[in-house]
């Protein structure tokens, strides 16, 4: 065999050793994972606002005119010391031209009935004097025996007949002095001068004050003004009673119990916020999400396990999540959800032989959005496949990315 004819079987064999070496699978390219122990922690999402446990709302206890509440939101107040507002009485109103002159006349009928009543008086006086003065010579006559004593007691019970008398005209000139007055209000209009001089005065006609001891959280009428009886002022609470209302999907709430732990997360601080389930609300309630779905949700109440100095930024009504702890298991085999699938109806994973690839029925426990408790079926260290997919089957041979 010539140098030549050896050239050309050497190239005729390379080409056949390339043919058969691309048409022979290769080795898929892979993203393993070595299945260890470790704690997992199965929780419930929701979202909601911090609140203060007890809000007191300072409202008005009369109608009248209340003065502008000078206290700011933030402000500490003390019970029964701190003043929230002070309260007057209202202002008559503008009297139109009909109902003025009506009230005017009522005071001239008023006075007339007054100059009467005190004409009466000076009649009952006058007669009164008289009547005395003939009693007095009735009973030096009757010392002397020149008139009867029944003469005298009667001349005694005239006086006092006429003494009622006085006395009865007396209280009806009262009575008349009285609607007098009364119908002198009727003609009172506003006087902007008086209201100046009452809101200047320090000295409280009906003094509002805190009924507990807190922090102002919202002022809810802030300017001075004419108020019916029940208007709210002002919302006290004291900022160290925090709790967190928290909305969650209702078929979530059911897994709950009271006394779970919970974390409060994306709250605008660098850590979480520990806290416990103090309340699982019995009614629900229908909220549209924004996807435009109807939801079914129910408020959880958490309390506040960490000490104040961990969440002393947070306030009334403030965002938070939260992560409700429902099942928990430590130091059992774990491993990620991506790299389990269904197959047959039964959870399996891929798991990795000297390289090769083999299908690894498995029985999962408790599981979360990552992890998955496995109880039987992969042991400490084995290797399995994080990312099954289509070209993944039994008896692969891969290779590791």
């Amino acid at each position: 065999m010539n140098i030549k004819n050896l050239v050309k079987l050497i190239i005729v064999l390379g080409l056949i050793a390339f043919f058969v070496y691309s048409i022979l699978p290769q080795p898929l390219a892979i993203d393993s994972y070595s299945v260890k122990k470790g704690d997992i922690i199965v929780t419930v999402e929701g979202e909601g606002q911090t609140r203060i446990h007890d809000i007191y709302t300072v409202s008005t206890p009369i109608d009248g005119r209340v003065t502008r509440v000078e206290i700011e939101a933030g402000d500490y107040v003390f019970a029964a010391e701190s003043v929230i507002a002070n309260m007057y009485p209202s202002n008559p109103a503008f009297l139109d031209r009909r109902t003025e002159i009506q009230a005017q006349a009522d005071v001239e009928g008023a006075k007339a009935a007054l100059a009467l009543a005190t004409a009466r008086v000076k009649q009952a006086k006058t007669e009164l004097e008289y009547n005395l003065a003939d009693n007095k010579r009735i009973k030096q006559l009757f010392a002397k025996k020149l008139i009867s004593e029944t003469d005298m007691e009667k001349s005694d019970l005239h006086i006092k007949t006429l003494q009622a008398e006085l006395e009865t005209v007396v209280s009806n000139e009262k009575l008349m002095q009285s609607r007098l007055e009364a119908a002198k209000t009727n003609l009172l209009q506003p006087d902007n001068a008086d209201l100046a001089i009452d809101s200047a005065n320090s000295d409280c006609q009906i003094c509002i004050k805190s009924p507990v001891d807190g922090m102002v959280l919202r002022i809810l009428h802030k300017s001075e003004s004419i108020v019916p009886v029940g208007t709210p002022l002002v919302e006290i609470g004291d900022p160290e009673d925090l709790e967190a209302r928290i909305e969650m999907l209702s078929g979530n709430a059911v897994k709950v119990k009271v006394g779970d732990k919970a974390l409060l997360k994306n709250w605008g601080g660098n850590h979480d916020i520990n806290a416990v389930v103090r309340t699982i609300e019995p009614s629900g309630f229908t909220k549209i999400s924004a996807l435009g779905i109807e939801q079914q949700r129910v408020n959880i109440i958490l309390n506040l396990t960490d000490p104040i100095e961990k969440w002393k930024q947070l306030g009334d009504a403030f965002r938070v999540e939260a992560e409700i702890i429902i099942d928990s298991a430590e130091d059992v085999l774990v491993v990620p959800l991506s790299a389990l699938f269904r197959q047959n109806q039964q959870w399996s994973v891929y798991k990795i032989v000297d390289d090769v690839t083999q299908l690894q029925k498995v029985e999962i426990g408790k599981r979360n959005d990552r992890f998955a408790e496995i109880k039987n079926g992969l042991l400490e260290n084995d290797e399995i496949v994080l990312y099954p997919g289509n070209k993944i089957s039994e008896n692969i041979k891969i290779i590791r990315k």
